[in-house]
């Protein structure tokens, strides 16, 4: 048997989790002696076996490891890297272990790999454990292992130490910024995002796409309509294929939407005045959802379902979003009849299943359009067929529909069922409150009370800002 072959013969028992025969290789191997004469194959061996073995079996993975007899560390950071690719960090981590244990030398390569497989269990201890050896080591300087701690830190919300970790990198580039970014960016911290983006010049950084889109998508979660305007002008001045990045577009139009410039993002999802070149002309499924969500949340209701259908003229195949964005239009216009249609258009006409949110959306153009009886009915048939897990939002919906047409009895209902799941949330509390007082039913308002401050629950306090600036 040639080594391709054994490499073909690996790959498909990974795929078919044959143990048995993975076994029968390995033995055939050792009678050979091929398997000492080549450390690929060898990594590949245990990689296959542990992909069929269950994650606790450590065991035998240490087993496999000892059979190497080997401190090298590329054929080990082959494996690590391996697991974490194919969705084993646990085994990344365990192989992590061995190799630190048994002296073999650690590199760039382990440590980010480790560092990853880390941030996919979240676990922030072992992250800064690694973080310690890598001080202690002397790795610190290396602008690798420092853009993985940072990105470390970002994915498990500690934004602080990744800040720090930025800061102590010496010689940085653009790739451990956009990791800091992509932190600041999922603390919702865009004032500091926009800092850095600033910043970056200074620190001699180029900005790319990746930049650029993040702080477009800063100036969204900020409504900085004019900061979005020069980050659009520097756009068009230094990125000559911009057609060709959906990413950069569909930053722009969520920026111009947000900020209630609806032509203006029409204007970019057009791209007009602009020379295209048609055959690079990039516009996909993300990109015209933006657009949809644009008009949608402005009230361009009409001009959702004329973008939906040109749409499928274009040949783009709608995902769950662009639905709910349809659904949720008709439930604003009315349209019951075809809300219900798009609806059940997911699974007959694009094999998708509707998930919590699109039966929320549904329940909502019902309540909207007083059908509460029927929304009512749509959530039992939903938890009796299995369809789908029926939300708090769900019934909340239902709720506050209730609220605004007087159903006492059916509005209780739904507060029974939402409660029944989150005991906790007290906005349906406040929205069944108001409608006992609808009906002057003080005693149970009363009661009501009792049971929100025994809970310890509070109202959280909303705020929302908006730059004022020029119009379109």
């Amino acid at each position: 048997m040639s080594k391709s072959n054994v490499f073909e013969f690996l790959h498909q028992s990974r795929g078919s989790g044959n143990v048995s025969a993975i076994k029968k290789l390995h033995a055939q191997l050792l009678r050979t002696g091929m398997l000492f004469l080549s450390h690929n194959l060898h990594t590949q061996l245990i990689a296959t076996y542990a992909a069929c073995l269950p994650n606790n079996n450590l065991q035998s993975l240490n087993n496999f490891f000892k059979c190497m007899n080997s401190t090298n560390p590329l054929h080990f950071n082959a494996i690590i890297s391996d697991f974490c690719r194919k969705g084993l960090p646990f085994l990344a981590l365990a192989s992590f272990s061995f190799v630190h244990a048994n002296g073999v030398p650690l590199d760039t390569y382990a440590l980010c790999s480790t560092l990853t497989a880390s941030s996919k269990v979240k676990d922030l201890n072992l992250g800064k454990q690694i973080h310690a050896h890598v001080a202690k080591s002397g790795w610190s300087s290396s602008v690798f292992v420092g853009s993985a701690l940072i990105d470390f830190y970002s994915k498990l919300s500690n934004v602080k130490d990744a800040a720090h970790m930025f800061d102590e990198i010496p010689e940085k580039n653009t790739v451990c910024a956009n990791a800091l970014l992509s932190g600041y960016a999922e603390a919702g911290l865009w004032v500091q995002e926009l800092q850095l983006v600033r910043k970056m010049p200074v620190l001699k950084l180029k900005h790319d796409h990746f930049t650029l889109s993040a702080a477009l998508r800063a100036c969204t979660g900020l409504s900085a309509v004019e900061m979005g305007r020069q980050v659009h002008g520097y756009l068009l001045r230094t990125t000559p294929d911009i057609e060709s990045d959906v990413f950069l577009q569909s930053a722009l139009v969520e920026m111009y939407g947000k900020c209630g410039l609806v032509k203006k993002a029409w204007q970019v999802f057009k791209l007009v005045g602009m020379e295209i070149r048609k055959e690079v002309r990039s516009r996909d499924v993300v990109l015209w959802t933006s657009m949809l969500g644009v008009y949608g949340r402005n009230g361009h209701y009409k001009e959702v379902i004329d973008l939906y259908d040109e749409m499928l003229v274009e040949g783009i195949r709608p995902d769950g979003i662009a639905f709910l964005t349809v659904i949720s239009t008709c439930g604003h216009t009315g349209q019951v009849h075809a809300g219900v249609k798009y609806f059940e258009s997911m699974a007959n006409d694009f094999k998708l299943d509707p998930g919590p949110e699109h039966y929320s959306c549904l329940v909502d153009l019902l309540c909207r359009a007083g059908e509460l009886q029927r929304a009512w009915e749509l959530l039992n048939e939903t938890l009796y067929k299995g369809m789908g897990n029926c939300s708090v939002s769900m019934w909340g919906a239902l709720l506050s529909a209730c609220v605004d047409r007087g159903d006492l009895d059916l509005g209780k209902l739904a507060a029974q069922r939402a409660l029944e799941l989150d005991p906790q949330n007290v906005g349906i509390c406040i929205m069944l409150s108001n409608l006992y007082a609808r009906f002057g039913m003080w005693e149970e308002i009363g009661h009501l009370r009792v049971l929100i401050k025994a809970r310890g629950l509070k109202k959280d306090v909303g705020c929302s800002w908006v730059q004022v600036g020029s119009g379109d």
